[in-house]
């Protein structure tokens, strides 16, 4: 009943005999009733057995109980068994076959694991270690054979729908886990894209389409940063909006379509050249060849430097959206740190659960970072309050964030505030000190491109070829960079969109001076 437990199989109806060896049937149904308590219970019992019967209905709200013998079948057994059944199905007992986590509301690691899943479009169901679905679905796992909670210190446990249990895991082990390909077909590709952001999606789509053996390499989640917005309001052909997670999830449909790889989960440590070929090669030391390379890693958020954020993060404190948290923040006090679309789209979604949002900014208004229409819909939100010239010098809290320092910075003076939640949007570094010594890049990390790579007629520096790099090409001939990691990029997801299409058109270009 245990491995049916981990499988989301269901069982609708226990027949026990009272006289079975090792344990009674009144023992058996107790246990059995631990694991699914929705389950229809039948005692078989004998006319000694009355006592027992009675039992039963006490300790385990036995639905029936049935003498020995129960000739004739038809008259004795069948019907009580149909109606037990009937009474069943009336009930909602739809088989769960999604993973199912179970883990502490205020552990990091099982906010990781719930944001993994949630931004690659695994469906799960979240159970709190505190609860008795929770505490069923440890027991069956082996993780609590006690059922006293002596043996969950390691948290989150991961039930795949096959039954499969995992603890702690890391992101690759989680993603094979629940289906995600982490490993590649083939050991040389045409094109290799890292990074599976709206660029990078759109170079697969494009590169794949038009007949490159194309692979896909996303460290976390396809979708980048924009993939974890509420609502694009202003992407050209959707006037009502998208989410993030549509739009990312039919880009990555859209790519499968023609033929392009994903892999999730994999770390790029590194870029080699050999000849005209391209080595992109992984955290574990494995790699991949290709003919042509598109960096399209994005940015992640700046650190908020303050006492106690780093203690508290994923314990009420989170990078981005976290969406699968929004729900919790239902009637809570929410604080956003950040200026920008990204924080504003994460505000006006939190404020239909919270019961006020306050975002904090340090400028004199939101006018310089966030576009027109964002702002007005933020003034017509009354449990949105827009504080300006405001930062947080402090975070407290024990298990998880209940307060915040707030200081004006006009005045120096500080407050605290009661918070259950604060989401931090503070500008975005490149992560590409990976390709350190290879690519060339500007002072703040972001890679150089086309005509920003040369000073005037000087030439381009690590260049070998008798022609200028192309418009997105790097100084490595047959790399190009796309998206928010190139230098000076406009940073809106229709540009990232249009610069991928535009890099395979380059690709191709270079490939067929080869």
């Amino acid at each position: 009943m245990r491995e049916l437990k981990l499988r989301g199989d269901l069982v609708a109806l226990l027949i026990a005999d009272h006289r079975m060896p090792e344990m009674n049937g009144v023992q058996f149904l107790e246990r059995a009733m631990e694991v699914f308590p929705g389950a229809r219970s039948i005692l078989l019992t004998a006319y000694a057995d009355t006592d027992a019967a009675i039992d039963a209905i006490n300790i385990v709200d036995l639905d029936h109980y049935l003498l020995k013998p129960w000739d004739p079948p038809e008259e004795k057994f069948y019907p009580v068994v149909d109606n037990l059944l009937d009474l069943w199905l009336a009930a909602d007992h739809r088989a769960v076959l999604e993973t199912r986590v179970v883990g502490h509301r205020w552990s990091a690691r099982s906010t990781e694991v719930r944001e993994f899943l949630a931004r690659n479009q695994v469906p799960y169901r979240w159970y709190a270690v505190d609860e008795p679905e929770g505490r069923r679905l440890l027991v069956s796992a082996g993780r609590d054979p006690d059922g006293t909670g002596a043996d969950v210190a390691r948290l989150p446990v991961v039930i795949a729908p096959d039954g499969g249990v995992l603890v702690e895991p890391d992101d690759q082990e989680l993603a094979d886990h629940v289906g995600l390909r982490t490993t590649p077909a083939d050991a040389f590709y045409d094109l290799v894209v890292v990074g599976g952001g709206p660029a990078g999606l759109s170079a697969s789509v494009y590169g794949a389409s038009e007949g490159l053996r194309t692979v896909l390499v996303e460290r976390l989640a396809t979708g980048g940063q924009a993939g974890q917005s509420s609502r694009i309001e202003n992407y050209l052909g959707f006037p009502d909006g998208v989410s993030g997670a549509q739009l990312t999830d039919r880009a990555r449909r859209q790519a499968a379509k023609f033929g392009a790889e994903t892999l999730t989960a994999r770390e790029v440590a590194g870029l080699e050249t050999c000849g005209s070929s391209r080595l992109v090669r992984f955290a574990d030391g494995s790699a991949i060849g290709a003919q042509s390379v598109i960096l399209a890693t994005g940015v992640e958020y700046r650190r908020l430097q303050a006492p106690g954020i780093e203690e508290l993060t994923g314990k009420g404190v989170y990078y981005g959206s976290s969406l699968s948290e929004a729900v919790g923040c239902d009637g809570r006090h929410i604080f956003i740190v950040g200026g920008a679309n990204s924080a504003g789209q994460a505000a006006v979604y939190l404020s239909r659960f919270a019961k006020s949002v306050t975002i904090l900014v340090r400028a004199e208004s939101l006018t310089a970072s966030m576009s027109h229409y964002l702002i007005q819909q933020i003034a017509r939100i009354p449990t949105i309050t827009v504080r300006t010239r405001t930062q947080v010098v402090q975070a407290h809290g024990e298990e998880h964030l209940e307060r915040l320092t707030l200081q004006d910075s006009s005045t120096g003076e500080t407050e605290d505030v009661d918070a259950h939640a604060l989401f931090v949007f503070i500008g975005a570094a490149p992560t590409t000190d990976w390709l350190a010594g290879v690519v060339a890049r500007d002072a703040r990390g972001f890679v150089l491109t086309g005509p920003d790579l040369g000073v005037g007629a000087e030439p381009v520096k690590g260049w070998t070829l008798d022609r200028q790099p192309y418009l997105l090409e790097t100084n490595v001939p047959g790399v190009f960079a796309i998206g928010d990691v190139r230098s000076e990029s406009t940073k809106r997801v229709a540009s990232a969109v249009g610069e991928g299409a535009m890099a395979v058109m380059l690709v191709h270009r270079y490939l067929e001076k080869l």
